[in-house]
């Protein structure tokens, strides 16, 4: 499994932003260069846990948009398949980011992100500096929802460049180094 200080791998994969059927533009390991990008897989889509997820990266997109990063959502499941999800979940209908289709599953290989008995991602989320490099990873299993709050709050941990406490929020003072 690639880790903090490897580089996130390249990629080529078909996006969906709308829920409707349409042009699916190619996003890379080169789009939004310059920009933080936060990766994030769910095992399947029309399942339960994961629009929790994918709703509560919605709900703070502007906030991580504002903080110079890119979201990304990702799973297994094919580009038509993210669109009629995308139509029949009302929730998602209007989610702000692009979901990615890994239905080949080279990137979730290539990161070792793959349930091994079932053949799906497991819940890991990926923050990557604008050089391409893995500054957070998470991985939960199958059955327990992610933090995003506790993303963003790394994310700006990551961005301040100090040395950031337990619990440390934006705006409070770093560890100082006795």
């Amino acid at each position: 499994m690639l880790t903090v200080g490897d580089k996130f791998p390249a990629f080529s994969l078909k996006a969906v932003r709308t829920s409707e059927i349409g042009d699916f533009p190619l996003v890379t390991d080169q789009s939004d260069k310059g920009k933080w990008k936060l990766f994030f897989f769910w095992p399947k889509d029309f399942t339960f846990i994961c629009p929790t997820e994918i709703m509560g990266y919605g709900d703070l997109y502007t906030q991580f948009k504002e903080r110079n990063c890119e979201v990304y959502g990702c799973s297994t499941d094919s580009d038509f398949v993210h669109v009629a999800w995308r139509k029949h979940h009302e929730g998602l209908k209007n989610s702000p980011f692009a979901w990615l289709s890994d239905i080949r599953k080279e990137l979730s290989n290539a990161l070792g992100i793959l349930h091994k008995q079932e053949g799906v991602c497991l819940r890991a989320t990926y923050l990557v500096d604008p050089e391409g490099v893995i500054r957070h990873v998470s991985i939960n299993d199958l059955s327990v929802g992610r933090n995003v709050e506790e993303t963003l709050r790394i994310l700006d941990g990551l961005q301040s460049e100090g040395l950031c406490g337990c619990n440390w929020q934006k705006g409070q003072d770093y560890v100082k180094v006795a």
